[in-house]
C-alpha cells in the first residue's frame, strides 16, 4: 500500500531491520552488555545517514518490543536512556538532512518526560522530505493487528487497503506508511519476533549473520543489492511462462 506519504517524500524502499546482537556482540569483546547497546547506537546513525543513498525512502528499526520489558530492569534502563538521548541530540541532524521522525508502539508505559520528547521530535521533524524514519518502541505487530480488528466490529467488507490505515492509525502506532520491501534482520536469527507482520507480508527477507554493532553502510549495500536481484512476483507467476 502507497498512501499521500509518497507525495512528500520521495518514493523508493521499504526497509525494515531487527536490530539484534548487541549483547551478545559485546559479551565476546569481554564488555557488559550495555556497551553493545551504545556502539549499536551509533550504527543506527551510520544506517540512517545512508539510507537515502541506497534508494530507501521508509526505514523502520525495531529498538524495543513489547516483549523486552522482561528483560533485566537494568538493561531495559539502558535502552530507555540511549532512546531519550537519542531524541535528545539527533533532532537538529534529523532538521538538517530531511528526515521525518515517527514513532511507533505504544506509549502509556514510556516515561512521561520520553512521550513529550517523542511529541515534540515529530512535531519538529515533520516536514521532512529525504527519508521517513520510523522507531518501534513498545511495539507488538499481534497486538497492533488486534487493536485495528477491535475497531472493525461495526464494519462490514473492509478492504485490505482501509485494514491497512486502521492498523496504521490506532492508539499505539501513530504512522502510516507503505508496505515493506526489504526485512534485514542482523545476528543470525532468522525470525520475524512479532515485527510488522502485516507490512511485511510480501518483504523480501535477509537475514545475516553479523551483529548490528558490526553491521555498516557497506552492509546495508549488500542487502539492498540482494534485494534488488530477486524477483518479486507477488503470487504471479513471471512473465516469461505465463504464456
Amino acid at each position: 500500500m502507497k498512501n499521500s506519504e509518497s507525495s512528500q517524500i520521495q518514493e523508493g524502499l521499504h526497509v525494515a531491520i531487527i536490530m539484534d546482537g548487541n549483547g551478545r556482540w559485546a559479551t565476546r569483546q569481554g564488555k557488559p552488555r550495555f556497551y553493545g547497546h551504545q556502539v549499536g547506537a551509533e550504527t543506527v546513525r551510520k544506517i540512517v545517514e545512508s539510507a537515502p543513498e541506497n534508494n530507501i525512502s521508509v526505514l523502520t528499526l525495531y529498538a524495543f518490543s513489547s516483549d523486552n520489558w522482561q528483560r533485566p530492569k537494568f538493561e531495559v534502563n539502558v535502552l530507555m536512556n540511549l532512546f531519550r538521548s537519542y531524541l535528545q541530540s539527533e533532532i537538529q541532524k534529523c532538521l538538517d538532512n530531511g528526515i521525518k521522525l515517527s514513532i511507533i508502539g505504544r506509549r502509556d508505559r514510556l516515561n512521561p518526560a520520553i512521550v513529550r520528547l517523542i511529541e515534540s521530535a515529530e512535531e519538529q521533524t515533520a516536514n521532512g522530505d529525504k527519508l521517513h524514519l520510523r522507531v518501534a518502541i513498545d511495539y507488538s505487530a499481534r497486538d497492533a493487528i488486534m487493536e485495528a480488528a477491535k475497531r472493525l466490529s461495526h464494519h462490514q467488507n473492509v478492504s485490505r487497503e482501509e485494514f491497512s490505515r486502521l492498523l496504521c492509525n490506532h492508539q499505539f502506532n501513530y504512522s502510516e506508511s507503505s508496505d515493506v520491501d526489504l526485512l534485514i534482520r542482523t545476528g543470525g536469527e532468522q525470525r520475524l519476533s512479532d515485527f510488522l507482520l502485516w507490512e511485511c507480508a510480501y518483504a523480501e527477507l535477509y537475514f545475516t549473520r553479523t551483529m548490528w554493532p558490526d553491521f555498516n553502510e557497506k552492509s546495508l549495500q549488500r542487502a539492498v543489492r540482494k534485494f534488488q536481484s530477486r524477483e518479486r512476483r507477488f503470487g504471479q507467476v513471471p512473465q516469461a511462462q505465463a504464456i
